[in-house]
């Protein structure tokens, strides 16, 4: 357990140690109040008014609420509010399960510690809420003992509720004019009889169902609590209106779960609070929530301590005036006490709540949390904490003792591979894998039991990133099943059947595709295409290997019932003499829907058979390479799964090491250019001595001109060099702009390796722009400095200072 009393106050403002003068009398308003209602409910339990805070100062509830809006896309809505609360703190059981707490502290604490009590929980998430605009309450009231313990062992994971069924539209009366069915020729009295048994065993079946759900039910029933009804809890109660709420709902800050106000685990309200006010149930709640009305301007359910509140309250008529009147004394004897309540509650004297991006994202204490749920355990870590990538696993168990596993499923983020969710069924052996879109090879959904080739697999892909359109391909050891989607040939399904494969010797370290599997039939199936006569338009065609025959269907003219069909027979291309056979009528069986007569143009059907021949050695091929790409599918898998890589944003500065390292490299260049340059001892008077010839016979003037053209030399080059380097610059941005604007006009035409190109390249660009900026910075910075030193080596070399008169 955390020992609070060693929590460091040394560090925290004023407003923690000290009360202001208006929050002195607001704890003498409080004081006030809870007399009253002493006096007026003596059979009700003393109000939460004013707890201290982790100072030992008295602080009223209302102004521990520090209404905040983080900078966080997900706390900008309920569920990310609290799931976040309940995902960063620790709970903390309450010191007596039925008293409320005698210390209630800041939020600011709470979070620097990330643990505290149910009251804890509650305050910080009805500051996030607020603060993000929902109309939210902490509640102060009862609960189950599996809700203040925040026990979930009995409710089933939210990961695996089954979405609310929708109801089926009645099914369409059937026609009078339906084809009857023939008639049913059993006898009814073996039916019966059938019937009767069948009736029998299902009924002995269902009554030991029933026998053992009833054994289960039993178990699974809570315990009875001793304590039931006295439990204290605290939950955060959000009612509609603003944020387009649509109804009043509780929020269970252990759990970050939602509930209806007429769900039996919660027991009672004693009273709810926010920044601005503080309320006292007045209703019954003999019945748990469910009878209870939140509407907090009703002064009759809800008394209000102060007069300042938002709430709109409920007016009653007007009693007769003879009543008026006599009660005029008594208002006036008030009029004090109403002074004293009609003020505006103090400002919150909470610093403000924050939370920084590392925190954010670490979430839970250590960066991991595990829930037990009924017959599942879910696991939760933080991103970069794992290797893989593994963010959440959710176990499902056959039993309730967490022994058996049944399923697994496993989340991942910042894959380099992309692979985003993984589903593994013990029972069947089935592993299913979804990517994101990106993948290197734009797959999308991988479903398979072994990662052997020409097994059973299902293969999806982001048909959009892909030139040939395909969308799902499947497979198994004797057949493969292509669909397509967007094509302009307007194919959308390709089947293929293999036969056995023949033995051969297989050489050790050769490919296993070189023997590729026998192909015994192709089908395709095309959709309709508008600018081709329905008679023309081929809808399936049929090339049967083994048997030497094509076969076309083509799709259904208009008010026609049966379509019309080509059926081939290839035979032999050349005889034994290696003379070409000539086609003839018996070779192509023809059917013409809507017409009698046959086509006896040959020549026409000669030109097609060729054509659907060519197509059959096409579609071969591509066969071949759709298995060879699923082996590099699979060799690829296995190369990402054996080095998991992850990826970082370039504006995690913390994480990108490798942006960082390039930054270090190309700082520690240049300072090592610059120390170089500067330990060069390079004789600058050389060129400009040679001139004259004779340094000794050397007058003063031209020692002096010497001096001067060396100088001016020098501050040539500086110039040249830097403006070499901005016209490198200026090319490298260019170049980006050009490749910027192809970008923005082909964009929607690029595929998914096109676009990853462009990336890397803008990537790379973007790295040699900020060389080549730093680098002419520094050329500016350090060109002054250059030429000063320059000039004072000049001054004291040897072979002009005599000259010149001076050292």
């Amino acid at each position: 357990e955390f020992d609070w009393s060693s929590v460091d106050t040394s560090q925290l403002p004023s407003s923690y140690k000290t009360n202001s003068p208006k929050e002195k009398k607001l704890l003498r308003v409080a004081d006030n109040f809870l007399q009253q209602y002493a006096h007026l409910c003596p059979d009700r339990e003393p109000l939460l008014l004013h707890p201290v805070n982790e100072c030992g100062i008295e602080k009223f509830v209302s102004t521990t609420v520090r209404p905040t809006l983080l900078p966080y896309t997900e706390l900008y809505h309920w569920e990310g509010c609290a799931s976040f609360v309940s995902d960063y703190l620790t709970m903390e059981p309450l010191k007596s399960p039925i008293a409320p707490p005698s210390s209630l502290y800041s939020p600011t604490t709470i979070l620097k510690y990330q643990r505290g009590n149910c009251f804890d929980f509650s305050v910080l998430l009805c500051s996030m809420l607020i603060g993000a605009g929902y109309d939210a309450y902490c509640v102060n009231g009862y609960a189950t003992h599996n809700i203040c313990t925040m026990d979930e062992t009995l409710e089933v994971c939210p990961l695996l509720r089954k979405p609310p069924e929708v109801p089926k539209e009645g099914e369409k009366k059937s026609s009078k004019y339906r084809v009857k069915s023939p008639p049913d020729l059993q006898s009814k009295f073996e039916l019966q009889q059938e019937a009767k048994k069948e009736a029998e065993t299902a009924a002995a079946r269902e009554k030991a169902e029933k026998k053992e759900e009833g054994k289960a039910t039993e178990m699974e029933k809570p315990k009875h609590d001793p304590l039931y009804g006295l439990r204290v809890h605290a939950w955060v109660l959000v009612l509609s209106g603003k944020r387009e709420v649509p109804e009043t709902f509780f929020i269970n800050p252990f759990t970050g779960n939602s509930h209806s106000p007429t769900d039996e685990q919660f027991l009672g309200i004693e009273s709810v609070w926010n920044h601005r006010n503080y309320w006292v149930n007045m209703q019954d709640c003999s019945n748990g929530c469910k009878d209870l009305i939140f509407d907090l301007g009703d002064s009759i359910r809800w008394e209000f301590m102060l007069l300042g509140t938002d709430k709109p309250h409920l007016l009653l008529p007007d009693a007769e005036e003879e009543d008026e009147l006599l009660d005029r004394d008594m208002d006036n004897a008030q009029e004090t006490e109403e002074e004293d309540r009609r003020f505006d509650m103090p400002p919150s004297w909470v610093a403000p709540i924050q939370i920084s991006p590392r925190e954010f994202e670490t979430r839970s204490p250590q960066g991991r949390k595990v829930i037990l749920y009924k017959e599942a355990k879910l696991e939760k870590w933080a991103p970069y904490l794992n290797r893989n990538g593994l963010v959440q696993r959710l176990t499902v168990y056959a039993d309730s003792h967490y022994s058996k596993v049944v399923e697994v499923r496993e989340w991942f983020k910042n894959r380099e591979d992309k692979l985003e969710r993984r589903e593994v069924n013990r029972q069947a052996q089935l592993t299913m894998e979804h990517f994101r879109p990106g993948h290197l090879l734009g797959l999308k959904a991988h479903i398979y039991t072994s990662m052997e080739p020409e097994t059973e697999r299902t293969m999806e892909f982001y048909n959009e990133a892909r030139v040939d359109g395909l969308q799902k391909h499947t497979e198994n050891a004797h057949e493969m099943t292509d669909y397509f989607e967007g094509r302009e040939d307007f194919l959308y399904l390709r089947h293929v059947e293999f036969g056995k494969r023949v033995k051969k010797i297989q050489i050790a370290g050769t490919r296993t595709d070189i023997n590729p599997r026998p192909i015994v039939q192709i089908k395709e199936c095309f959709h309709r295409n508008p600018q081709k006569p329905a008679d023309e338009d081929v809808a399936e065609r049929i090339f049967l290997i083994a048997e030497e025959r094509i076969n076309l269907t083509y799709h259904l003219k208009d008010k026609y019932i049966t379509a019309s069909k080509k059926n081939f027979h290839k035979g032999a291309e050349r005889d034994r003499k290696g003379n070409e056979i000539i086609m003839t009528p018996e070779m192509c069986i023809t059917y013409q829907a809507g017409s009698f007569e046959t086509d006896t143009k040959l020549l026409h059907l000669y030109k097609l058979l060729q054509k659907l021949m060519e197509e059959e050695k096409r579609l071969k091929h591509e066969i071949w390479e759709s298995a060879t790409e699923v082996l590099e599918i699979l060799k690829i898998r296995e190369d990402e799964e054996a080095d998991i890589k992850l990826t970082v944003s370039i504006y995690d500065t913390e994480r990108n090491e490798k942006r960082r390292q390039e930054y270090e490299a190309m700082d520690n260049l240049m300072e090592d250019d610059l120390l170089g340059q500067e330990e060069q001892e390079l004789d600058y008077l050389a060129p400009f001595l040679l001139q004259i010839g004779n340094v000794e016979k050397m007058s003063k003037w031209q020692a002096l001109r010497i001096k001067e053209d060396c100088l001016t030399d020098f501050k040539q080059r500086l110039t040249h060099k830097a403006n070499i380097i901005h016209a490198h610059l200026q090319k490298e941005v260019e170049e980006l702009q050009k490749k910027d604007r192809w970008y923005q006009e082909n964009q929607n035409q690029l595929s998914m390796e096109d676009e990853t190109d462009f990336l890397a390249y803008c990537s790379e660009t973007m790295f040699r722009i900020r060389v080549l900026a730093l680098r002419l910075k520094r050329e500016k910075q350090m060109a002054p400095q250059k030429y000063l030193a320059l000039e004072e080596k000049l001054r004291k070399d040897p072979r002009l200072s005599g000259h010149l008169g001076h050292p």
